[in-house]
Order: structure tokens, then sequence, then C-alpha cells
């Protein structure tokens, strides 16, 4: 063998047979040694390809050549090409799984509604959909949310509200766009009570309705002549949105302008569900008599329709809300904060009650401070209390301040008077040591359904916990902003009213209409009045 290089040892041949050994031997060694280390420094495009020719690979398992091809399909919108790659697939006894059934599916019913593609989309669809549940393929969500858009296309409501309800077979939860064929469906045909069922339905799911769905209630309750219910409807879209949709505009128009109603609340409790309402809506029905006056028009800065002359407000959060919200602030400040020192907060604003505006004294006297003299600005402070005072009637407000804070201001002579001031007309609460002053001023604010000064976005963790859905609204109508330009206090009060759908106790509506511009002059409200009902519009 040839080791390392060597030459084996020659064996004992003499004269020229000696020569002609060792000369085919060197030869033999020069061809079996170089070759491999030719072979060893220079790779083979075969044994160690580089990179740039590699190559790719073009084989794929067929199950997952059919999906990409069929996502292909999905991308581009190709019905008819899905439609062949399906048959081909079912010819060649590819492996369907439930990515593929859930595609084909997806792309039928996409074209459910186009009328040139209709038919094959319905046809393939359904065709589809029972050789998934032949091969007992489970369908999920998106499997029945396709069958049941399908089903509705071809006008079926039944076998679409059937296929949702046998979601739970699979132990899989329906989600709102499942219901919507059913519903839509059943809308179309003015299947009223078939309607109203999916709507049950979806409310026992714990899914919440938003403008599509309850504008189709709505135009099938107000074509089927079913007011309470459109009543109904109204206030869920009240709830649902800020404003609404051109479309739902012109469905209120067709509802109001051919309908009388004489239903009617006494006036006494129609003010006394509002100002429990929090403002904007009273729930208690139509309200007064003869036809309806619809028109569109602006509103004022100051809240003033300019249709009808009729005052908007500035919604609250109802008393329900404000109760568990104040539950909630105080439930999470006993957990945080010393509880003897928070109960003896709460005892003492139930017999100090009548506050009409809570102060962040912290936020407002380190206002702008950040400079090398900067401390905390009494005069800030005193200047927000005296606004306050005379924009309330004489009414003191109510400052929040750390009982450091406060020691300090007094041990400084300039500003010991002023505060001793503060003091004797009530208007200080010292929160003590190692206490949250946000806990404080919140809870009171809310408590005592009063307004708050501050610049404060609460925006941090505090305010992270509570989770309120109805925090924004709370805010909206509940905090004052303030700058203070060249040591002039401005403030910044809450909105003169809310742009909400809103219910007058003298029975009239105003819906505020989708506007693409910024400045609120220019958004469009239907003003929807009875006449006599309020001033004569200009």
């Amino acid at each position: 063998m040839i080791c390392n290089g060597n030459l084996p040892r020659i064996p004992a041949i003499k004269g020229i047979g000696r020569v002609f050994a060792v000369l085919i031997l060197k030869q033999i060694f020069r061809v079996l040694y170089l070759g491999k280390v030719v072979s060893m420094a220079t790779p083979s495009h075969h044994q160690n390809p580089t990179p740039s020719t590699k190559k790719k690979k073009t084989h794929k398992n067929p199950e997952a050549n059919f999906l990409y091809e069929l996502n292909s399909c999905s991308k581009s919108k190709d019905l008819k090409a899905a439609i062949s790659l399906y048959d081909s697939a079912l010819s060649n006894n590819t492996r369907l799984n439930q990515s593929h059934f859930n595609t084909l599916l997806y792309l039928c019913s996409t074209f459910a509604t186009d009328p040139d593609s209709k038919d094959l989309a319905l046809r393939y669809g359904f065709r589809v959909f029972d050789h998934m549940m032949a091969l007992n393929i489970h369908p999920n969500e998106a499997s029945i949310t396709s069958i049941a858009r399908l089903s509705a296309a071809k006008g079926d409501g039944d076998y679409a509200f059937e296929m949702v309800k046998k979601l739970g077979d699979y132990q899989v939860s329906p989600r709102l766009r499942t219901y919507e064929p059913a519903l839509f469906c059943f809308c179309q045909k003015l299947e009223a009570e078939k309607a109203y069922e999916v709507e049950e339905d979806i409310d026992k799911m714990g899914l919440s309705l938003e403008e599509p769905q309850i504008v189709a209630l709505l135009k099938l309750s107000a074509d089927t002549w079913r007011g309470e219910r459109v009543y109904n409807y109204l206030h869920k879209l009240r709830r649902s949105v800020r404003w609404v949709s051109e479309e739902t505009c012109k469905v209120l128009e067709d509802w109001f302008c051919c309908k009388a109603s004489e239903i009617g609340s006494d006036v006494g409790s129609v003010k006394e569900a509002i100002l429990r309402n929090g403002g904007g809506w009273h729930g208690l029905g139509w309200i007064g008599e003869g036809k309806w006056v619809v028109k569109k028009g602006n509103v004022e800065p100051n809240g003033r329709c300019c249709c009808c002359g009729e005052q908007l407000d500035c919604v609250d959060i109802d008393d329900v809300e404000t109760e568990k919200f104040a539950l909630s602030v105080a439930g999470l400040a006993l957990e945080r904060e010393v509880k003897a020192n928070f109960r003896e907060f709460q005892d003492w604003l139930e017999k100090n009650a009548d506050y009409e505006a809570i102060v962040d004294g912290a936020n407002i006297g380190l206002y702008q401070q950040n400079f090398a003299e900067g401390g905390f600005s009494v005069l800030q402070l005193d200047a927000v209390i005296k606004e306050m005072y005379t924009r309330s009637g004489n009414k003191w407000p109510l400052v929040i301040l750390h009982n450091k804070r406060v020691r300090a201001l007094l041990e400084n002579p300039s500003h010991r008077k002023l505060v001793e001031e503060w003091m004797a007309n009530g208007v200080l609460y010292t929160t003590p040591h190692g206490s949250n002053d946000d806990w404080y001023w919140l809870y009171a604010t809310v408590k005592l359904r009063c307004l708050l000064v501050t610049n404060d976005e609460m925006r941090d963790h505090i305010f992270e916990l509570l989770g309120s859905s109805f925090f924004l609204k709370w805010k909206e109508r509940h905090q004052v902003r303030y700058t203070f330009l060249k040591g002039a206090l401005k403030l910044q009060m809450p909105p003169a009213y809310s742009i909400v759908i809103q219910e007058s106790e003298k029975g009239s509506w105003h819906v505020p209409i989708v506007c693409e511009s910024d400045e609120e002059s220019l958004r469009s409200w239907l003003c929807i009045t009875r006449p006599g009902g309020c001033e004569d519009g200009r």
C-alpha cells in the first residue's frame, strides 16, 4: 500500500528488471497519490456545490404543492384555476386536509355574489364542503363562515344559521362574521322573527353587534313597521358608534320621513331618566305626536343645533356605570394603599360631598418647573383655585396634595400665609406618607361626579388597571386641562356637547354623520324633530 507518500519497499530484483519495476511503481504512485491531492484541493461540482451552483428544490410532496398553488389562486382571485387544481387533485388521489378545503371554500364564497361566477361558485362550494364532511374532516370557524356565505348567496338563511349552530358540536366558538350571512339573508327577505332569533344567539355568545348588523335589523324593523324595535335599535346604534355612515343616515331618513308616532311619557319621568343616564338620552320610547321633520345641518361650537335651535348635551356615563367605576377605583386603591388611610379619606368625602371640582395639586404646582430655579409653583396652583372658585359661583374646589409637600410649603415664610388661607377655606386634603395622590383625586372626582383639573393623560399603570370601556367617555366629560402662557392661566373646559347620537327630553333626535374633516363645525348632523317640539328652525 502507498502510505504518507512513500514508495513501498522493492523486493530484491536485480539488473534491468529492478529498473523497470521502479519506473512502473513510480508511475502508479504519481497517478494515485497526485490524483488524490488534486481531488482534495479542488472539490468537484457534485461533491460540494457552492451556494451559487446549488440546485433549488423543485419537487414538493403533492399535498404541499397543491396547497401552494391553491394559495396562489386565492391571492390572484382565480376561481377557475382553483377548481381545475381541485379536479386534478381528485384524479391523482391527492390526500386533502382542512387547509385545502378552507382555501377552496373561501374562494367559492368570495365569488358567490358575482353574477358571472355565482353558479360555478355555488356548485363547487357545496361539493367541496360535502367532500370535506365525507372525509370526516371537522370544519372550523372559517369553514362554517364560508359555507354560511354560500348558503346566504343561495337565499337559504336557514341552512346558514343551522351551520353556525353546529359549530358547538366541534367545540368551536363562532365570531360575528359567522352569523352575518344568516342575519343579512333574513333581513333582506323580511323574515323578521328569524333575524331576531339570530340576534338572540349572538347575544348568548357574548358577541356585540356593530353598525352594519344593527342597521340591517333597524331597516328590517322599519320595513315591517315595528316601531318599538326601531327605537331599541336606535339606542343600540347610539351605544355602538359615535357617528353613522351616509348609508345608515339614509335608512334613518326613510324611517322618520314616513312614520308618525303617538307614544309618549310624562315630562317628569323623562327629565329624571336623562339625569340618571348621564344626559343625551332617556330610553323611555317615542315622545310626541305627528309627522317627523327631518333635516341635515351643522352644530355650532356651543352645541346649539343650527336646524332646530336645541342645545345638545355633553354626555356622561350613567349612574350604574358611575357606581361601578367608583367601586373599582376604591377596590384597587385599598389593595395598594394603606387601607386605614384610604378608608379615612372615603369617610371624610362622605361628610364633605359638596365640591364641584377636584384639583390635582402636584400636577399644577410642578407644571413647567423643569428649569434651574424651578420647584413647586404655589402661584400657579392658587391661580387655578381662584379661577375654579369664580367659575362655580363662589364654591371652593378640593385640592389633593401630599402632606410632605404641604409641610414644605408651610415651612416657607413666603408661602405659609397662602397655604393657611387654603386650609381655612377647606380647600386642601393632604394625603399621608407613602400614598399615591392619583388614587385620591380620581376617586373623589368619580364619586362626586364633578370636574377634575389636571393635565395628566391618565395612561399609566394605575389607569390601565381600570380597563374600562367608558373611561375615555368619562374623561371627555370631566377633565379640565390648563396652560400658563407668560404667567396667564387658560383653562380648557370639557366640550360643550358630545359628538354622539342624542335623544332629548322633547323627543327629538340628533345623529352625527361621518366627516372627513377635522373641523367639527363642518360635520353634518341629522336633525329629527316634531312640529312645536323645539324652537323654530332658522
